[in-house]
């Protein structure tokens, strides 16, 4: 009797020990499982559109160089000109990531500069692709240019019932003469006075509906900015800047001119154009 017992004690003992293996041999399949199913899951971004960049000093087109810097058509000696049209690299380690080129042209008229800058941006996050860090890139440049989100409104949006109040009584008898009926002299200095501080003010800013904005028409994003500077002894420069990213490529461009003659302001409208035209130009080769 006792040897039977005895080896029914040692058959129960084996099956615990084998229910504990087979319990801890289906635990580490769960957990081999678990970790490959994670490792299939986690997909690489997809790399942006770009792996390469256009040569900068050739993006632009002599033509649309004509166009911005009207000096080169002053240029007479060829060597000199073709020098002007060939503009000058910036400064790179790796054209594969960033490329630019300047231009700097004088005229009788007035000092014009040209930059344009590609930058093919690169996700190292596997987690990012291309296009969000590139899109992240173009934000942080629109919010350090201080970007309206829209375009203000013009002039005739602006005004207040006030405003139209306050001109309709300027327009009237009692805000132009005397009680008598005389002219009111000093009111016609301060008249006077207000229209030619107004007309130097609007003189030395963006006209309204060209001020700094957003574009709908150009890559993906794009944002333009006008800026002012210099006054008195000085003359004005005006420098308009676009930026827009098309896919993992964010472009910039930086067109400046500055009068030769003090007081005499550049164009705003005029030179918007050109440089919208250069974007549209650029947007349409990276796209081709």
């Amino acid at each position: 009797m006792q040897r039977k017992a005895y080896v029914t004690g040692i058959a129960a003992l084996l099956a615990v020990l084998l229910a504990g293996c087979t319990s801890g041999s289906s635990s580490g399949d769960d957990a081999t499982d678990k970790n490959a199913d994670a490792s299939t899951s986690t997909v690489a971004a997809q790399p942006g559109k770009y792996r390469t960049l256009p040569e900068a000093c050739g993006a632009v087109s002599h033509d649309t160089l004509d166009s911005l810097l009207p000096g080169i058509a002053q240029i007479t000696d060829d060597d000199q000109r073709a020098k002007a049209y060939a503009g000058e690299a910036a400064l790179t380690y790796d054209t594969d990531r960033k490329v630019g080129c300047h231009w700097k042209i004088e005229s009788t008229d007035a000092t014009d500069r040209l930059s344009v800058d590609f930058e093919r941006v690169v996700s190292y996050d596997n987690a990012v692709s291309d296009d969000s860090e590139a899109q992240t890139i173009y934000t942080q440049l629109e919010s350090a240019a201080d970007i309206p989100e829209s375009a203000p409104p013009t002039p005739a949006d602006t005004e207040s019932p006030s405003a139209s109040a306050s001109s309709s009584a300027s327009d009237s008898p009692s805000a132009t003469a005397s009680p008598t009926g005389s002219a009111d002299p000093s009111s016609s200095a301060s008249t006077s006075a207000s229209d030619s501080a107004s007309s130097s003010a609007s003189s030395s800013t963006t006209p309204a509906g060209l001020q700094p904005r957003t574009l709908s028409d150009l890559g993906d994003e794009a944002y333009l900015d006008d800026q002012l500077s210099g006054s008195g002894s000085t003359a004005e420069q005006r420098t308009v800047t676009v930026v827009f990213r098309t896919s993992n490529v964010v472009v910039t461009i930086v067109y400046e001119e500055q009068p030769m003659a003090t007081g005499t302001v550049p164009d705003s409208k005029e030179m918007q154009d050109r440089a919208q035209n250069l974007a549209a130009q650029l947007a349409e080769a990276l796209n081709g």
